[in-house]
């Protein structure tokens, strides 16, 4: 039987471990924490093919404990039992590897609670959904996140060159490029088109690639720009009201493979960030346009997505909201906090109720008189200041 060439380059140690240096880098403590064999519960997030299960193993066998690779979507809670049930009272115990973390139950996470709590178990997960939104706040507070990037074109290069080195073939330069830059930063990917393509011919080109991988993958990369740049292209001339050029990117990014998740998520970011109050419909139709466009999938939601474009590129643009967050946010990080004045914390005395004066009475909501909202009055934005200068006035001495 053959070995997958993915499999047969699986790294062994943490040397020959590539990508994730943002967290597994050599100065890193998580890097000095596996090799101390101090382990903490951890979870990894990111896109398939990233090394999330292959670094799971490594770390497995440097602190020297039995390994158990299992899947969320298959696992069942006396299986859990059943593995903690050996090793109960003992000196040792195991590694629990759970892929697919963001399809646990509840109550499965009710069960590696008290595990996790005693260190009785060292717990491994892996999910390609982000888990402080899949994970129960008890999961999370006993554990550490790591979000898995994907690899960078040296990276990619790295791992392509060791795959050339096991392979009796020739590769043109062309055909390297495509298998970096079609493979959209997953390794796995980009190993398996190399490997099949290897089954057939012992000469690959670009066309041989091609023949199995047509597009580059979705959310990938197009033949002359990087998605980034394209969807930061079309975010731009949107923000800068030019509907063409904004339709122009649009197709671009549709062409090349992106996915329709992809661009959906920029255009309702931008929806709020850049266009905000100033026409708060445009909210409301970009996070209609994603909930109907991941339903109907391409052809037809290039339909859907041309028209909240164009609504986008129309629409008056404020950015007032999104400073105002900034700011906020900003002060919080920054500055001592503020008490909660003691008439509007729950269950408060002294609290004036404002539909009982009309609608506004004048009281204090902050220990600290702070400006973070300064409104642009453009669009919808004008009234919503008007509304408010005018509920304010209407009760004031």
């Amino acid at each position: 039987m053959d070995i997958n060439l993915a499999n047969l380059l699986r790294p062994q140690t943490l040397e020959e471990f590539v990508g994730q240096k943002h967290f597994i880098g050599k100065e890193k403590t998580l890097y000095k924490l596996i090799k101390q064999k101090q382990m903490p519960h951890l979870f990894f997030y990111g896109k398939p093919g990233l090394g999330k299960t292959s670094l799971a193993k490594i770390i497995a066998k440097l602190v020297e404990l039995d390994f158990y690779s299992l899947n969320a979507t298959s696992l069942k809670i006396d299986e859990l039992r059943t593995i903690f049930k050996k090793y109960d009272g003992g000196l040792y115990k195991p590694l629990i590897f759970i892929d697919e973390v963001h399809r646990l139950t509840k109550t499965q996470q009710e069960v590696l609670l008290p595990i996790m709590e005693n260190y009785d178990a060292i717990i491994i997960g892996a999910s390609t959904e982000n888990p402080y939104f899949t994970l129960t706040n008890g999961i999370r507070s006993r554990s550490f996140l790591f979000e898995f990037k994907p690899l960078s074109t040296d990276e990619l290069q790295i791992l392509l060159t060791k795959a050339i080195g096991q392979l009796d073939i020739t590769i043109e330069n062309s055909a390297k490029e495509y298998l970096i830059r079609s493979s959209n930063g997953d390794a796995r990917a980009m190993l398996n088109l190399l490997d099949f393509c290897t089954k057939a011919t012992n000469t690959i080109t670009i066309d041989i690639l091609k023949e199995l991988r047509p597009h580059p993958l979705v959310d990938g990369v197009s033949s002359s720009d990087s998605h980034y740049d394209l969807a930061s292209a079309m975010i731009k001339s949107i923000r800068g009201s030019d509907i063409d050029a904004s339709l122009y990117y649009l197709a671009r990014l549709i062409e090349a493979g992106e996915s329709v998740e992809f661009i959906c998520r920029r255009l309702v970011i931008h929806s709020s960030e850049d266009i905000g109050n100033a026409n708060p419909h445009a909210l409301n139709l970009a996070n209609s346009t994603m909930q109907s466009a991941l339903r109907i999938g391409f052809p037809e939601a290039r339909i859907l997505l041309g028209q909240c474009v164009i609504y986008l590129a129309s629409s008056p643009k404020s950015n007032s909201s999104y400073m105002a967050i900034n700011k906020a946010l900003n002060y919080v990080q920054n500055e001592k906090e503020l008490p909660v004045p003691k008439h509007i914390k729950d269950s408060a005395i002294g609290y004036k109720y404002p539909h009982d004066y009309g609608g506004f009475i004048e009281q204090t909501y902050m220990d600290k008189n702070i400006t973070f909202y300064e409104t642009k009055r453009i669009g919808f934005e004008k009234t919503l200041q008007e509304w408010s200068d005018k509920i304010k006035r209407k009760n004031m001495v």
